[in-house]
């Protein structure tokens, strides 16, 4: 299991390393903003501030300058370490 905490709110939740970000945030209580959930909309474009994670497609909506920025799409990016990531619209559900 991997520690996901989402800044600037200081949100956190667990993943398994094999469920989208995306999902594991809703299943621990963390609305990430998203809309198409295949990697192209954008929607829920994060920073990842320390750790790795993967993307679960060969090329998601990002740029080459984006990826090489530390950009991810939760919608389909997996942890491979503990992260932080920068989310500023992510919210606590309920």
């Amino acid at each position: 299991m991997f520690q996901i905490r989402v800044e600037p709110k200081g949100l956190s939740f667990e993943t398994d390393g094999e469920a989208s970000l995306l999902v594991s945030a809703a299943r621990g209580g963390v609305v990430l903003p998203s809309s198409c959930r295949n990697g192209t909309c954008r929607t829920c474009i994060c920073l990842v501030q320390s750790g790795k994670a993967h993307h679960l497609i060969e090329w998601p909506g990002l740029s080459l300058e984006e990826k090489r920025d530390g950009y991810i799409l939760p919608c389909v990016a997996v942890a491979d370490s503990d992260l932080v990531l920068e989310a500023p619209a992510a919210r606590r559900s309920g």
